[in-house]
């Protein structure tokens, strides 16, 4: 069976930290008009939710014990773009982090008077709750070279923690991203040069635009999965994947192994369209992967992708084969009834 059912998905979301299991919730979408979601479920038992907002003018946290509570849960604005300058226009992406005691928010932005040349950029707080406390600015996360850059992860592998993230190489001569990888010295700087990972080569990775981006990450079975999406945020929108061994050198791109396919794709059967810039999470009990996205649930969008606010966050239960690989499925069919909101 390559994914879990939707009653059995139904029990697993609303499994709390208690072992009890909570009255079920509407499962997908799990938060509605939320792009580019990352959950992260931290030591205190929560799970920790922010995504990009329509609006793309500020970053908002949610907490909830289950999965299945996030879509109700309050969604605490923590920061907003400024007026004018660096980061005050389209803010993307943003990803919560707990690193050496202290929580990091990175996330994505570009000017007012030039809304589309983003950067990387990062928060700090130092509270044990990252709904409260303060957040201070700590600047641009410098990648190496000045250019369209997005959608920063920071992972963790025996000791050493990484940067994957999505930029336009300085060599390019038209628009596309690919995705980087970097040491980190530090939760805000790398400490080497990036490596280049994965540019768009496929047919199915340059429907539009050339676009590999959003990285995430899942250690599993001895092996590191890096996801990717790829080509214009419509229906074509799809996740790809690479593979590492654990133990190889992360920052050699021969470690790496490519999927020639989408692992994850648009199903018209499940009325599921442009599913992709997924996080990682697991039951609390951490014995089911669960897939984190966003997609939508009808494939014609009128004008720009970017303009329509109906990419919701979604989530399914990650099967594993038996050669230790995941196997993602298809995006399982909405569940949630109609008018019901996480706004």
């Amino acid at each position: 069976m390559t994914i879990v059912s939707r009653a059995a998905l139904t029990l697993l979301l609303a499994f709390s930290v208690t072992g009890a299991i909570a009255a079920p919730d509407p499962v997908n979408p799990l938060v509605q008009q939320r792009a580019d979601p990352q959950v992260t479920l931290a030591a205190d038992g929560y799970y920790y939710f922010t995504a990009t907002v329509p609006e793309y003018d500020r970053i908002e946290l949610r907490r909830a014990r289950t999965l299945g509570e996030l879509g109700h849960a309050e969604a605490k604005v923590v920061w907003r773009r400024h007026p004018q300058g660096p980061m005050s226009a389209n803010i993307w992406a943003p990803e919560l982090h707990r690193v050496d005691g202290k929580w990091y928010l990175y996330f994505t932005a570009g000017r007012a008077d030039a809304p589309f040349d983003v950067r990387l950029y990062v928060l700090e707080n130092a509270a044990a709750n990252p709904l409260e406390g303060e957040w201070t600015e700590r600047g641009q996360l410098k990648t190496g070279w000045e250019s369209f850059a997005l959608d920063a992860t920071s992972f963790e592998v025996k000791g050493q923690r990484y940067l994957a993230w999505a930029q336009r190489p300085l060599s390019s001569t038209k628009h596309m991203t690919a995705v980087y990888i970097a040491r980190m010295d530090s939760p805000l700087s790398i400490g080497g040069p990036a490596v280049l990972l994965t540019t768009p080569e496929y047919a199915w990775e340059k429907v539009r635009f050339d676009v590999n981006e959003a990285p995430a990450v899942m250690l599993k079975n001895g092996r590191v999965f890096m996801t990717y999406s790829a080509s214009a945020t419509d229906a074509n929108y799809a996740i790809g994947m690479l593979t590492a061994k654990e133990g190889a050198n992360l920052l050699d791109a021969a470690s790496w192994t490519k999927s020639p396919v989408p692992v994850f794709a648009s199903s018209a059967a499940n009325g599921q369209y442009g599913p992709g810039h997924n996080s990682f999470t697991t039951t609390p009990d951490g014995k089911t992967d669960i897939l984190v996205y966003h997609a939508r649930n009808y494939r014609d969008i009128a004008g720009d992708p970017l303009r329509d606010p109906n990419r919701n966050t979604r989530a399914q239960a990650i099967a594993w084969r038996p050669d230790g690989t995941p196997d993602f499925g298809v995006p399982v069919a909405d569940s949630a009834p109609s008018g019901v909101s996480g706004r």
